[in-house]
């Protein structure tokens, strides 16, 4: 049982990198900011208090009076601040109480042995910190929602072209030789994704140069071997009567379809073939040609339908699906008309799994219920024959068995322009 993996997009990949690249940066230097902007304060804080006990003790030494709220021998004094002064020291003190202002304390000793203290709670500071921790908070978030808002545009760019890039080297792979990745990206900018885009396009190049140099060769050593196998035909219809002449012939005779057959496979490869277009009756089209060479086959005929398509190419890929499920399935045929769509299916062993899973291969006739027989040439021409048609051509197995073809004739004739 395969795992279940979730698929993400690019975009919101990189758009969560860089958002979580934004609040990390934007913490550590918010936490930076925030202690830096506190050290500050604290230290000036207790600069502050200690001017001013220092000038509270000048004025009490001379005036004996306690300016700014000093106290002698405050009992609230705090016990380190006690201590300090105990041992002669002029010190500063800071309390802090979660969300409250800092209440900074300072005291120094007098000749007398007692303390002079006196503590501000400084509000003005807090409130400047509480600000500065907002303003932080808020450049924190605009920080984190202008990188997911970048990331989401470059990761959208970056996504789009590679969506672009898989869509065209999907259609490579469907046989438009014609189409070039590197122009259906587009862009100006030149990055990591035109450097893909090029590779695949010299790929695509250099694998339909190979398969062009094998179609050649393919077509050739069949034109080359169509001549003699004419003769050979021809040479076998002149033998006295018997057994052997007959076994001759046929072998002479399934030479040249092979032959006449390769050399289809090879134009069809070449993707220069061209429909030639009529108006057709489909339910009258196949009721004519199916009684022709199978009298067995059971037509149903559920919808009628006129399409424009080429006679012979739709004869061809009608006669190559009869034969193949005459070949290798077992009766009864079925062929059902349903409008523009055209089946063919038997109540044999059904396709092999490579041919679902591939489709048709040349000389490949699948697995061993359904070879011995043929070439496998059959549906390969049929499926060439549908593409220049325009047509999509199916191939599945039914319940509980036969194999079972279907044609999708195309709405409108191919290389005609669609609303």
């Amino acid at each position: 049982m395969s795992r279940w993996t979730p698929r993400t997009g690019l975009r919101w990949k990189l758009s969560a990198a860089i958002a979580a690249v934004g609040a990390l940066v934007a913490l550590v230097l918010s936490l930076v900011v925030h202690n830096a902007a506190r050290s500050s304060m604290l230290g000036n804080s207790r600069d502050v208090q200690n001017e001013r006990v220092l000038a509270a003790q000048r004025i009490y030494e001379s005036l004996g009076r306690l300016p700014f709220g000093a106290e002698i021998d405050d009992p609230r004094l705090p016990a380190p601040l006690a201590e300090a002064v105990a041992r002669g020291e002029r010190a500063t003190y800071v309390v802090e109480e979660p969300g409250q202002a800092l209440d900074v304390w300072a005291a120094t000793p007098l000749p007398d042995g007692q303390a002079l203290s006196l503590h501000t709670r400084f509000t003005d500071r807090y409130a400047v910190l509480a600000d500065l921790d907002r303003v932080l908070v808020l450049g924190s978030a605009s920080v984190v929602l202008g990188g997911t808002v970048l990331g989401v545009l470059i990761g959208g760019q970056l996504s789009r072209r590679l969506r672009q890039a898989a869509v065209a080297a999907g259609r490579v792979a469907q046989g438009e030789t014609r189409v070039r990745v590197r122009e259906a990206i587009g862009g100006r900018v030149r990055d990591e994704t035109d450097d893909l885009a090029r590779a695949v396009d010299r790929m695509a190049d250099a694998l339909q140069q190979r398969l062009e140099a094998e179609r050649r060769v393919t077509a050739d050593i069949a034109h080359e071997l169509r001549t003699p196998v004419t003769g050979l035909v021809t040479a076998a219809e002149l033998l006295p009567p018997g057994r052997p002449t007959e076994l001759v012939r046929d072998r002479a005779q399934a030479l040249r379809t092979l032959v006449e057959d390769v050399l289809e496979v090879a134009r069809l490869d070449g993707a220069a073939e061209r429909a030639e277009l009529q108006e057709v009756a489909l339910a009258e089209f196949v009721a004519r040609r199916v009684r022709t060479p199978e009298p067995e086959v059971e037509l149903t005929v559920r919808r009628d339908a006129v399409v424009t398509t080429d006679p012979r190419r739709l004869e061809r890929i009608l006669g190559n699906l009869l034969a193949n499920a005459a070949r290798h399935g077992r009766p009864p045929i079925e062929v059902t008309v349903d409008g523009r769509r055209l089946r063919v299916r038997d109540h044999g062993p059904g396709f092999p799994p490579a041919l679902l899973a591939e489709g048709p291969s040349r000389f490949r006739t699948g697995s061993t219920d359904r070879a011995g027989r043929g070439h496998g040439l059959g549906l390969t021409i049929a499926a060439g024959q549908a593409r220049v048609l325009g047509a999509r051509l199916t191939f599945r197995n039914a319940e509980p068995s036969g194999a079972m073809a279907v044609l999708w004739l195309p709405d409108a004739p191919p290389d005609a322009p669609r609303p």
